[in-house]
């Protein structure tokens, strides 16, 4: 389930501490409400009732102090409780109903909203789903990359001899899909994701994220590092609002899927020491140089 810190504004001023005090309150009741009631899926008014603001304060309190929305952290719940269901072989339909969903439709949605594949996929490990993957020659050696009709799910890298291990490595996340090897439908994205001049702000590569909320904020905060530029895991902590989720982040930047394109390899560790790197040190140097070179910085 996603990691909910409420952060300490600490003020210094008596009268800015009472309203911080209010304001914590506000929140507190807010979660605790929100805890107990997600089940009945409470509008957001009924919420901000519960913590006696309106609904415009309650979502710009709730944001500030938790770093979400209040109906970001029900969908947290609600989705929680039914992988748990999932995982237990409840039916798509049990599974949206136990959680407070009017039916398969809306779990369905929140699944492809916050995991980019439906309840019933997810609860099979992609059966049903057919990936493309191929094996690409890049500045770092092989790349292994995989797709789905929804955009790039997947990329690896390996050294001469261990593209297998890569590729298992990566069939791990979704081990009832259906594979293809398509040297062909990969190509395009692969130049896509290392030749500079095709990089287009106003075209995006379309990802698909897979994780927890958590980690997908994790991995959300690392597309917003700037090329030839570094920031240590608790920087991330902070700009998640969990500051004192050091090791979480940590732990979320070593599962990210789709290494260099969501640039993990930006992340380093206390006092800046490039720590470790799923796909090695020596590539996460190179990738870090390589940057460099793009940006002219010698």
């Amino acid at each position: 389930m996603m990691n909910l810190a409420i952060n300490d504004h600490r003020l210094t001023t008596p009268g800015s501490q009472i309203a911080a005090l209010r304001d914590y309150d506000s929140v507190r009741r807010a979660i605790a409400f929100i805890s107990e009631q997600w089940r009945a899926q409470p509008t957001i008014e009924a919420v901000a009732d519960a913590a006696s603001v309106t609904p415009d304060e309650l979502h710009h309190l709730f944001r500030r102090w938790a770093g979400l929305t209040p109906k970001a952290f029900m969908q947290a719940l609600t989705l929680d409780h039914a992988k748990n269901l999932l995982r237990e072989s409840a039916s798509v339909l049990d599974a949206a109903l136990d959680s407070g969903l009017s039916g398969p439709g809306r779990l369905h949605d929140l699944f492809v909203t916050h995991e980019a594949m439906s309840p019933g996929e997810w609860k099979n490990g992609g059966a049903g789903m057919t990936l493309r993957f191929g094996f690409h020659a890049c500045p770092f050696g092989t790349a292994v990359v995989i797709a789905s009709d929804r955009g790039l799910a997947g990329l690896a890298f390996a050294d001469p001899g261990e593209e297998a291990p890569a590729l298992a490595d990566m069939q791990r996340r979704w081990p009832r899909a259906t594979y293809v090897e398509d040297q062909v439908a990969t190509a395009p994205i692969a130049r896509r994701i290392f030749d500079p001049k095709l990089w287009r702000p106003d075209e995006p590569l379309r990802v698909v994220l897979i994780g927890t909320d958590f980690e997908v904020r994790v991995w959300e905060t690392l597309l917003k590092i700037p090329m030839g530029r570094a920031v240590c895991y608790s920087d991330i902590a902070n700009k998640i609002k969990s500051p004192k989720a050091s090791r979480a982040v940590g732990a979320a930047v070593g599962k990210n899927p789709i290494s260099f394109v969501v640039p993990c390899h930006r992340a380093l560790g206390k006092g800046g020491a490039l720590t470790g790197y799923h796909w090695g040190i020596t590539r996460k140097q190179a990738m870090l140089g390589w940057e460099a070179g793009q940006l002219g910085v010698h």
